[in-house]
């Protein structure tokens, strides 16, 4: 189970206490913000693409969406979102837990800007009942990310 993976990823550093899992689903943006109790921006969304043949990873605030052609002149290809089938494979986690933590080798992670306007987001962990309150700084760091784009708009 991916949340498991995740568990463990985050036990080496500590951090492992910190996983919150609900009663309740927290699959999408919505969800997740009823059950965290807060607004939903602050939930980091991951979203799948698939970029020149493997998966790419974009945690974006909750209220926005890629803009295709910022993402474009990011990324040098259209937005292609991966199938729940694909993400899975690719990833290595179901859509709906789609997160940036213990993902499959030669996934590529990107960091959306529109995140940076919170003190602490909440990005899901492995399962659509799961999630992890973080500061940008500290998703920069236990994400693992190439870097911080500016691929979003609607903020």
């Amino acid at each position: 189970m991916a949340i498991e993976r995740v568990r463990t990823y985050f036990k080496q550093y500590g951090m492992e206490e910190k996983i919150r899992e609900f009663d309740v689903s927290s699959a999408t943006v919505e969800l997740a913000a009823a059950a965290l109790s807060c607004e939903p921006a602050r939930i980091a969304k991951t979203l799948s693409f698939m970029v020149d043949g493997h998966a790419l990873l974009v945690v974006a605030a909750g209220d926005v969406k890629i803009d295709n052609r910022k993402y474009k002149e990011q990324f040098g290809v259209k937005a292609k979102m991966l199938s729940p089938e694909e993400a899975e494979t690719l990833v290595g986690h179901t859509v709906g837990g789609v997160c940036p933590f213990a993902v499959n080798e030669g996934v590529e992670v990107y960091l959306d800007v529109s995140l940076k306007r919170f003190e602490t987001v909440f990005p899901a962990c492995g399962s659509s009942n799961s999630a992890i309150e973080l500061t940008p700084v500290e998703l920069e760091k236990y994400s693992g990310c190439a870097g911080w784009v500016d691929v979003c708009k609607g903020y």
